[in-house]
């Protein structure tokens, strides 16, 4: 990284020795915009992602990240987790930034969004106008005492920024969207995955099968996909530290730096290595840009954005784990399966796998989760409804059910 910044410095002294008095525009010759995401979705029987309720899980942000309220009620097919926009500039620079999410929701966002023409929100679209780049400043972001992967993004050379009276090291959104992604997944009664490019022409890079059952951990890399691949099950012999290598190999290949590849695999640690079994893809370049249309003004002179397409796949014996729970009452498997119960609960419902009366408890057992996970939520005093001011309510710590029988 000190060699890439030398670099931009060097440069940046060249621009000013050609002109005395540059205009930000030529400033903004010597920034550098890196971003990257997360699609997550859940294949049904044919492959295509079900709908779900992709923000009904845990809480996992600090009070100070926006939210609206209306999150623990959108149904779509993809969660848009984390995309974060980092900045590297030898010199201050002011910018203006508007990424638009026509087939989705923004849900989340820090620092605090400026309203677009008219002034109120649009949840299709987040703008920060005025965003001032600072390499050198002090790093005095927010920070809460109750612990968050929201941090582990921090841990890059990205410069420092400024938004109104926000600080922090990145541009952080989150949204819900309704669309399908780029690949289609079905599972043989063996538990082969048989992975199709329903997208463009565009190829499917960095494609692995991860899978962990009960703490044993698998994974098998693929690499680039044309159309349709075969992934045998993995043997699950392998360990979380192999393949959080492997990730960060292939996320830099596609134009991250070392440390934000690994402050995203670092990010998702948990969540991407938890129980069950999910295919992780690079999105192709084109597609991002589609689903996420991203204006920066005046524009950098590079920009890559590094999007993971994370997709679960309800294996046979996951299938068989839920539907046991179900049937004997077993909450700590139930609760295990999080914010994807509902999906695989629905599976487990159109396959006919569950009597009438199990469906009912199934039913019950995702509205309780829910409800669970909304009701210890800290945060959920600062939800904002869509169009309102910001909210600044206080957190309501009383309130921690535990998961009923």
């Amino acid at each position: 990284m000190k060699t890439i910044m030398t670099a931009l410095v060097l440069h940046a002294a060249i621009l000013f020795v050609a002109s005395p008095t540059p205009a930000n525009d030529d400033l903004l010759n010597g920034v550098t915009v890196h971003e990257w995401g997360t699609f997550t979705s859940i294949a049904g029987y044919d492959g295509l992602a079900l709908e779900w309720t992709p923000a009904g899980g845990p809480a996992d942000l600090p009070c100070f990240v926006d939210s609206l309220m209306i999150k623990y009620r959108l149904v779509g097919r993809v969660r848009m987790e984390t995309p974060v926009l980092y900045f590297y500039s030898p010199r201050e620079a002011t910018l203006d930034v508007r990424v638009d999410f026509p087939e989705g929701t923004i849900t989340e966002w820090y620092p605090d969004r400026t309203p677009l023409a008219g002034g109120n929100p649009d949840p299709r679209s987040i703008a920060w106008k005025r965003v001032e780049i600072r390499p050198g400043a002090p790093e005095d972001f927010p920070i809460e005492e109750r612990p968050s992967h929201y941090y582990a993004a921090r841990a890059t050379d990205a410069a420092p920024l400024r938004v109104g009276g926000e600080t922090e090291k990145l541009l952080f959104y989150r949204g819900v969207g309704d669309f399908q992604p780029s690949i289609a997944a079905t599972v043989d009664e063996n538990g082969g995955v048989y992975v199709r490019n329903i997208g463009r022409a565009d190829e499917i890079r960095g494609v692995v099968l991860f899978e962990n059952r009960d703490g044993e951990i698998g994974y098998r890399i693929h690499g680039a996909m044309a159309r349709e691949a075969v992934l045998e099950p993995p043997r699950l012999d392998a360990d979380v530290d192999s393949l959080y290598r492997e990730l960060v190999r292939i996320l830099v290949h596609e134009g991250l730096y070392p440390e934000e590849a690994e402050a995203m695999v670092e990010t998702w640690r948990d969540s991407w290595f938890e129980e069950g079994a999910r295919l992780f893809y690079v999105v192709p370049p084109a597609r991002v840009d589609a689903l996420l249309p991203l204006s920066i003004k005046p524009a950098p002179a590079s920009l890559a954005r590094v999007f993971v397409g994370r997709m679960e796949i309800l294996t046979p014996s996951i299938l068989d784990a839920v539907e046991t729970a179900i049937r004997t009452h077993d909450t700590d498997v139930i609760a295990r399966h999080g914010r994807f119960l509902e999906p695989t609960v629905a599976e487990l419902t159109r396959s006919g796998r569950l009597s009438p009366e199990e469906q009912i408890r199934g039913q019950d057992a995702v509205g309780r989760l829910r409800g669970l996970y909304r009701a210890v939520d800290p945060c959920r005093m600062r939800a904002l409804p869509v169009g309102s001011a910001r909210s600044k309510g206080l957190d309501d710590p009383t309130v921690r059910p535990e998961f009923p029988d």
